[in-house]
């Protein structure tokens, strides 16, 4: 919610201070422990976050031609409890957690990607990266994981489009034409990024999946860059 300075920054193999708020492994689980104060009205946000893997995946890739960009799925199949006291929420249910690491902003590669993810009833995670270079090249990342902790790669279905929200942010996702396609809720909706959750139909099973579409440029703009304080503030 906030970016920080090296000084307000510290880890070792285990730990991870980033402010009031910290993440740690615990060797079963990963505990975030969140007190931060959110924007604009500047409430409280306190509480933990514990996420448990399924599965660890030492798996990497790049993600453009120059091999700037890696992304890496840590435990793409996993289960979340969310305990908050500012404000009182608490939940439990399926969670996923990546890495993307770059040597450039992703400004100076990307035009837009659509990315997703869902679970399948065999209990693997499938992952459908589908990125945009600004030197027109197009990469499609289709991959499979399993509760093994084996990869499979697989043919990703046609890009299908998907309706425009309220900041009109096109996004589209690959899904196969004989399965329903509807967007049953959209979660976030900003001026270059757009969160939902999607019926969709991949490896001939209609699945539910979580679905993000950045566009690079829209990010990139003046208007954009100028609001972006206001949703995460800087502090040393």
């Amino acid at each position: 919610m906030t970016e920080r300075g090296c000084q307000s920054i510290s880890r070792d193999a285990h730990h991870f201070q980033v402010g009031p708020s910290q993440l740690r492994w615990t060797g079963e689980s990963l505990d975030i422990d969140l007190n931060e104060i959110a924007v604009p009205f500047a409430q409280r946000v306190r509480g933990t976050i514990r996420l448990f893997p399924n599965q660890l995946f030492n798996f990497t890739t790049a993600l453009d031609q120059e091999a700037q960009h890696h992304w890496g799925p840590i435990a793409p199949s996993a289960r979340v409890e969310v305990a908050l006291d500012r404000p009182t929420l608490s939940w439990k249910g399926h969670a996923y957690l990546d890495s993307n690491e770059g040597e450039e902003p992703i400004s100076a590669t990307f035009v837009e990607w659509d990315w997703s993810r869902a679970n399948m009833r065999d209990g693997s995670v499938t992952v459908l990266y589908d990125i945009r270079e600004k030197s027109g090249h197009e990469q499609v990342l289709a991959l499979r994981f399993k509760r093994d902790g084996t990869i499979d790669s697989f043919d990703a279905p046609p890009r299908q489009s998907l309706p425009k929200a309220f900041w009109r942010v096109a996004r589209s996702i690959r899904s196969e034409p004989s399965l329903p396609l509807r967007v049953n809720q959209t979660l976030e909706d900003t001026p270059f990024y757009i969160r939902s959750v999607l019926q969709s139909g991949l490896l001939g099973e209609s699945i539910l999946s979580m679905h993000e579409t950045l566009n690079i440029p829209k990010l990139d703009r003046l208007s954009t860059r100028l609001m972006l304080p206001w949703r995460m503030p800087r502090r040393p």
